[in-house]
């Protein structure tokens, strides 16, 4: 199974394709369009055939009751957008931050520095402190910046219920 797992944004969103191994293949942070045109197969860099992928995961926006403004309902445009296109060929999931927060740290409370510390943890094989090692020993997030941890703590989400699902 291949998860291409999106963190979406009102402009840009960020995305990484993930295997059931839990395997980072690819990832990027890029304006929305291309993002879309990644999982169109139009544009793809990576040496993961897109056509590879059966499920798409997104992370869904939750409303706690506070007020929001104009990029949080582009957002859900951009989700829509995104869920639309992927159903042609893939499986679409959603993810909400609350399971993001369960599953990865096992406390709703957990902020986005817990579940990147929580990733480290779990994936880092020798540098715990930031999980990227070095261009000479580069270590499982090598490369990995911004709101790219969003979307492989969507991915590993994505599997980890899949896995709990199945048993």
């Amino acid at each position: 199974m291949i998860v291409f797992a999106i963190d979406p944004g009102n402009e840009q969103s960020a995305w990484c394709i993930m295997n059931d191994k839990y395997e980072l293949l690819d990832f990027g942070k890029q304006p929305n369009r291309e993002v879309m045109s990644i999982l169109i197969g139009r544009l793809t860099d990576t040496e993961t055939a897109v056509s590879l992928i059966d499920n798409v995961a997104l992370e869904r926006v939750a409303s706690y009751g506070m007020p929001v403004g104009r990029e949080v309902f582009e957002t859900c445009e951009w989700i829509g957008r995104f869920a639309q296109e992927a159903e042609k060929k893939a499986k679409v999931s959603y993810v909400y931050r609350r399971d993001e927060k369960l599953y990865i740290c096992y406390d709703s409370k957990a902020k986005d520095s817990n579940i990147r510390a929580a990733l480290i943890e779990r994936f880092a094989k020798h540098d715990f402190k930031n999980g990227r090692g070095t261009k000479k020993d580069p270590d499982y997030f090598y490369g990995v910046k911004a709101d790219v941890w969003a979307s492989i703590a969507i991915a590993t989400t994505f599997l980890d219920m899949q896995k709990e699902n199945a048993k």
